[in-house]
């Protein structure tokens, strides 16, 4: 299903605020972040395949530049040239409505809260000390954010996730924006 613009960028500043990155800008028909880590140093995000796309995909040579697509792998890959590495798919998905205000945490854990701004992060803490589970949510005037929900794998498939979805969902200030995630399989 075609993801249009508007909400691609209403994900990437988000997801920006999240970060604490720089927002996008737009740029030959997509969106650049100056993501500036380790592992990327800036990303193009497009809604739509397009030349600017494949240009973009002739002309970058540097190591950690990201292309980034809104459609099927096989459109990326007709679009770029074979140099380019396909990495796995991602998902933009959107809800709507609340998440369960409270989720059971199985006993062991205990969920840590922490707020700045409009950035919400939320830690589920293992018996040990570790982190089973973690999540971050920025909220905009374009929508409600979820960034790097991860479950570690010791601890998977017991609701930690989703404890962490729902917890960050709870201190969603607006109804009226859209609720975004984007996640791999």
């Amino acid at each position: 299903m075609p993801v249009e613009p508007a909400l691609v960028l209403a994900w990437l500043v988000g997801r920006s605020v999240a970060r604490g990155l720089p927002p996008p800008i737009a740029h030959r028909d997509g969106f650049r972040v100056e993501t500036g880590s380790e592992q990327e140093v800036r990303r193009w995000v497009f809604a739509h395949a397009c030349e600017e796309l494949a240009a973009l995909g002739r002309e970058i040579e540097a190591p950690r530049h990201f292309l980034k697509l809104c459609d099927e792998a096989d459109v990326l890959r007709a679009a770029l040239p074979p140099r380019w590495e396909i990495r796995p798919l991602s998902y933009v998905m959107t809800a709507d409505g609340d998440f369960a205000p409270e989720v059971a945490i199985p006993q062991g854990y205990v969920l840590e809260r922490h707020a700045g701004g409009c950035v919400t992060h939320i830690r589920i803490i293992a018996g040990d000390g570790t982190v089973a589970a973690s999540g971050y949510a920025a909220e905009t005037t374009k929508a409600f954010v979820y960034d790097r929900i991860e479950t570690a794998p010791a601890h998977r498939r017991l609701g930690l996730g989703r404890a962490v979805m729902a917890a960050l969902g709870v201190y969603r200030k607006s109804n009226a924006v859209p609720q975004l995630l984007v996640a791999t399989e």
